[in-house]
């Protein structure tokens, strides 16, 4: 359960009249990502990169969203930054990894509920008034807010958004992968053209949030790295 705290603190020293004077705290290190949490966030990372890099391959067999004849491609994405070789390969290396993803995902989720921990990055109505202060320290250059807890609101935010991504990418990926068995899935998305849209929107919008994320962990620095390979983040500013 995250929430430990451990401190180094120097023995009392005694003031001249023999008192002892208030002890110093010399380091503080809070346990912040339980075990759980860092082994679906590693393995999530391993997994979405062959996701991607699959999925680009099997779009690159139909790189469009119109009618197949006359087909008007949409892009042409470079073979080198794809996985699988062709699209029987790379269908192969994006089923094995999907249930991994599936699976973690199902993993995080169960713990998250019932430990109680999902309270550190779900977003709720009493983090909206922090999310435009964040915005302005971030990107206006404005005075950093106080931090009160492992996440501000903003990352709350995104966070949150990124595990409703991650779900909408297994429900538009079984829509697409099995269009005639998730009937349902696939109209509730408009039909499987559609649920193919959907699934490559969703795809780019996770890597718009791994972009920040990337960013944001730069930013706030080597201890923030660390803890999610630990568990441990020494010295928190909160």
């Amino acid at each position: 359960m995250s929430g430990s705290v451990i401190e180094i603190i120097q023995p009392k020293p005694k003031t001249a009249e023999g008192e002892e004077a208030p002890p110093v705290v010399l380091a503080r290190a809070v346990y912040e990502h339980p075990f759980i949490v860092r082994l679906c966030h590693w393995i999530n990372t391993v997994a979405l990169f062959v996701l991607v890099g699959s999925g680009l391959q099997i779009f690159r067999a139909f790189p469009s969203f119109g009618a197949k004849i006359p087909q008007k491609d949409l892009l042409h994405w470079p073979k080198a930054f794809a996985i699988g070789g062709w699209l029987g390969g790379a269908l192969q290396w994006h089923l094995t990894f999907m249930w991994i993803y599936i699976a973690t995902g199902v993993l995080y989720l169960g713990y998250q509920i019932l430990s109680g921990n999902y309270r550190q990055v779900l977003f709720t109505h009493r983090d909206i008034p922090g999310v435009w202060p964040m915005v302005k320290h971030y990107f206006f250059f404005g005075p950093k807010p106080p931090v009160r807890e492992a996440y501000n609101p903003l990352q709350k935010h995104a966070y949150t958004t990124a595990i409703i991504l991650g779900i909408l990418s297994v429900l538009t990926g079984l829509a697409v992968w099995k269009p005639v068995q998730f009937s349902s899935l696939a109209w509730m998305m408009g039909g499987f053209h559609y649920a193919r849209i959907w699934h490559f929107a969703i795809m780019w919008a996770i890597l718009f949030f791994i972009l920040g994320h990337l960013v944001m962990v730069i930013l706030h620095g080597w201890n923030n790295f660390m803890s999610m390979l630990t568990g441990w983040k020494k010295d928190p500013e909160y």
